[in-house]
């Protein structure tokens, strides 16, 4: 099994045109082919090999009445089965108390934008939840916010900062002057991003790993090469020139694979492992991440971290060999 963040993302793609053609084709019956393709951006064989998918999509039991059904007069095609998707959502309460708990997180989540349309939606669906959505859930987030509000307004004072930050993968402290450009809020973290002038580049910074800042007698004037990042596919973005490792990973370290970006998944031998190369910012990082994962995970490589993890380890154990006074 080989599994790569550009195949996950083409998945995610398929299923949000496959799920957006039922509704558009219910609204067209008898529409051409190539009318629909050229409506939804896809080539004419791709909207084809969606249609195909369609075939076999529908409700469980799988059998003759519960799939999506079509009719081809040449190229034109009319859904005529379409297996309740027409139907108006109806939630159970737990699903509806999913979607409060969510909407609110959201909109406890310091930097997210149409917080209006958040709460336009989570109304509604309160509203139609009725007493399934008053369950005694308090939604906060972690006592960072104040925080985020008083670097903003740093931002907004239009100066330079110089600001004490901790590394998580350095696992160290340093002092550096920023020029800052915005804040940002990237998979419920808030970012401060700036120039660094210690790096020269432009960096982000998670703020509650911002340890304190002072705002200096000098204007914030990040240079023309300072440009924002694109976190579109998030704040981490692996590159050629990350150092690469491989793991050997069981049934119950899996969940590795889910939570950091790999560039390929794997099968062992035995069909119970898997082989998962990663790319990490640094060696030292990845030595602290498999020191505090379980035994079901192995280095296979690069030699130097595994090196690196034998003697961490040995010094460990050896500390627990000298008696306390």
């Amino acid at each position: 099994m080989t599994t790569a963040p550009s195949a996950s993302r083409a998945s995610a793609d398929r299923l949000g045109r496959v799920l957006n053609l039922v509704p558009y084709l219910l609204a067209r019956p008898g529409i051409a082919i190539v009318e629909a393709a050229a409506d939804l951006g896809v080539s004419e064989k791709q909207l084809r090999e969606d249609l195909e998918l369609l075939w076999v999509c529908g409700l469980p039991g799988y059998g003759p009445g519960d799939l999506i059904d079509m009719a081809f007069d040449g190229d034109n095609v009319t859904i005529t089965y379409d297996a309740g998707i027409g139907k108006p959502l109806r939630l159970t309460p737990d699903e509806a108390l999913a979607l409060v708990v969510a909407l609110r997180m959201l909109a406890e989540t310091p930097g997210t934008g149409n917080r209006d349309a958040i709460e336009r939606a989570l109304a509604k669906i309160e509203s139609a939840a009725g007493a399934d959505a008053d369950a005694p859930v308090a939604v906060r987030m972690s006592g960072n916010a104040k925080k985020v509000d008083r670097v903003r307004s740093a931002l907004e004072s239009g100066r330079a900062l110089r600001i004490t930050y901790y590394t998580a993968s350095r696992d160290e402290t340093t002092e550096r002057v920023i020029d800052p450009i915005r804040v940002v809020n990237v998979d419920g973290w808030a970012y401060l991003e700036a120039w660094c002038r210690r790096a020269e580049a432009t960096r982000l910074f998670r703020v509650d790993r911002i340890d304190g800042w002072t705002e200096l007698d000098e204007p914030s004037a990040p240079p023309a090469e300072a440009r924002p990042h694109d976190l579109s596919a998030g704040v981490f973005r692996p590159g050629a020139e990350l150092p690469l490792i491989t793991l050997r990973v069981g049934r119950s370290e899996r969940w590795i694979t889910e939570y950091y970006p790999c560039e390929s998944v794997e099968r062992g031998a035995s069909g119970e492992d898997w082989l998962v190369t990663m790319r990490v910012t640094d060696l030292d990082w990845a030595r602290r991440l498999i020191l505090g994962l379980g035994p079901e995970v192995t280095v296979v490589s690069p030699p130097e971290l595994i090196t690196g993890i034998r003697e961490q380890a040995a010094a460990a154990l050896a500390a627990y060999s000298v008696p306390s006074a």
